[in-house]
């Protein structure tokens, strides 16, 4: 064990890079497209299930809810956990968790065994994720090759995405709803398999014990936090089972707060959030995740309910726009490494912003060739280009010491901004719907959509001027502009020397600173 944590836990700047960190990054990526092809692929297999299973609309929601509920709460706590007890052996214990929870829900012969097999999904999600994310910010701790792996990471979900649409209507249609669950296991045996062989166990020092009371304020804040969300997107603001949670929630992340400013291992040390580089990336995350999620779900409901599209067709209809993420991609990784995180995150935000600009022009009679195909593409691209630099800059300077925790924190942001997302611009789009007078609920609910479309460009342009004006300079571009050193010197990242420094000289300076009823009923289902 000791030489397994040899790397782990080395003194900065002595640091050595593994030589299999590329296969390890494709073996991490495995499990990570098939979380995220679990994002959506249940969408298009909703009605299915439905029937099959006899589920009430109502109940139809925890389909849903109660992946997003378990995940939601855990991911934090998972990230901890990581660190803890070994990040690699949390990863497997949670794949292999997440392969029972997918055969519970494909064998599922009521409407209870299916919500008990997603809310251990989404249980296992909030092992796998931060793990998983935390070792390839270990495993890459040269600048360029980081800069690589968050462009790959980052594919993944733009390809996660669109082919859990696309399997969904697939599945669904020639073989059964069921399959949607059972082609995980596909994806596990593919990474118990390897997981071994290309990466070795890292923890955090000896002696770090877990924050029991601020695990439980925190996990049990979030799930009531995301509870309200969630319920605030079928039910009205002042009603009870949305202020309840609410206020609960709130409450209990308030005495999180209090215990971790009076403990001596807090769970997550309040200092975590004085690095300006890794709150910008916690904006970015918000504005691209909410975003993004409303675009795929208004975007199905668009070509279904007003187009016309089965299944299949509003799949395959998503094919370009994952197409279009790979030049976004290489894109990124270039403007990265000439003009920094900061110019990158703002040229993605911008370019995401137009492309669902154009989105909200889609008219009730649409032509895909020439309302949907070029504002897909532009949004691709945003995306595409926004995500690297996301990556990278809300995972950065995480040591061996917290990047379990690190990880966690930015995927509960990611899933906060979904479920935050999904509420506001799905309730935006309702109202405008029900206030419209059109001669035909296409025209109505096309109506909703557009503005939908309209606020969540707004809400792109916001982040594209907030996320600059958070990030000072940060390591890794000061060192673009100005080292004249080798390779290693001029992208040396964490747990470099070098940027420790200049993480501790940032530091400083800061502180010295100081009614559509086809489109509520989809929404439900998502």
């Amino acid at each position: 064990m000791a030489e397994n944590n040899k790397t782990a836990t080395a003194p900065p700047g002595t640091a050595t890079a593994d030589p299999r960190r590329w296969k390890a990054l494709g073996v991490l990526a495995i499990v990570q497209l098939m979380l995220l092809l679990d994002a959506t692929v249940v969408n298009v297999a909703l009605p299915s299930i439905k029937s099959d299973l006899q589920f009430s609309e109502s109940g139809l929601t925890w389909v849903v809810s109660a992946y997003l509920l378990a995940a939601g709460g855990l991911l934090l706590l998972g990230g901890k956990i990581a660190d803890l007890i070994g990040r690699r052996r949390v990863f497997i214990f949670g794949t292999v968790l997440f392969a029972i929870a997918s055969v519970i829900a494909g064998a599922a012969q009521t409407s209870a065994m299916l919500i008990v097999g997603r809310v251990l999904q989404g249980a296992a999600e909030g092992l796998v994720a931060p793990a998983a994310l935390s070792m390839v910010a270990l495993l890459f701790t040269n600048s360029t090759e980081r800069a690589k792996a968050f462009s790959i990471w980052a594919s993944l979900a733009g390809l996660g995405s669109t082919l859990g649409v696309l399997f969904s209507g697939v599945l669904t249609d020639l073989a059964s709803w069921r399959w949607i669950f059972y082609i995980n296991i596909i994806f596990v045996v593919a990474a118990l398999v390897l997981i071994r062989l290309v990466v070795d166990e890292s923890k955090a020092p000896e002696g770090r014990r877990i924050d029991v009371p601020g695990a439980v304020l925190v996990t049990a804040g979030l799930v009531a936090l995301m509870q309200a969300i969630l319920a605030a997107s079928t039910h009205p603001l002042g009603s009870t089972i949305v202020v309840v949670p609410l206020v609960i929630g709130v409450a209990l992340l308030a005495a999180f707060v209090v215990v971790e400013s009076r403990t001596d291992q807090p769970l997550l040390p309040l200092r975590f959030f004085g690095d300006r580089t890794r709150v910008t990336g916690y904006v970015t995350v918000v504005a691209n995740a909410s975003t993004s999620a409303a675009v795929f779900f208004i975007l199905v409901l668009y070509m279904q309910n007003v187009l016309g599209y089965t299944p299949l067709q509003a799949g395959l209809a998503w094919l370009p726009f994952c197409l279009a993420f790979m030049p976004g991609l290489f894109f990124s990784m270039t403007l990265m490494q000439r003009a920094g995180v900061r110019v990158t995150l703002a040229v993605g935000l911008v370019v995401s912003a137009i492309g669902v600009l154009l989105l909200s022009r889609v008219p009730v009679d649409g032509v895909y060739v020439v309302d949907l195909l070029p504002a897909m593409i532009v949004t691709s691209l945003g995306f595409a280009i926004t995500a690297p630099a996301m990556q990278n800059a809300a995972t950065h300077a995480l040591t061996a010491e917290d990047a379990g925790l690190g990880a966690g924190v930015v995927t509960t942001v990611q899933q906060m901004g979904q479920a935050l997302g999904l509420t506001v611009f799905v309730t935006v789009a309702l109202a405008r719907t029900s206030a419209v007078q059109a001669s035909t609920a296409s025209s109505a609910a096309t109506a909703g959509y557009q503005i939908a479309f309209l606020v969540a460009a707004a809400a792109l342009v916001i982040g594209a001027v907030v996320a600059p004006l958070i990030l000072r300079r940060s390591v890794d571009e000061a060192v673009v502009d100005h080292a004249e050193g080798s390779d290693d010197e001029r992208w040396a990242g964490p747990p470099a020397e070098a940027e420790a420094k200049a993480v501790a000289s940032d530091q400083k300076t800061s502180d010295s600173t100081v009614d559509d009823p086809d489109m509520a009923a989809g929404f439900r289902r998502r």
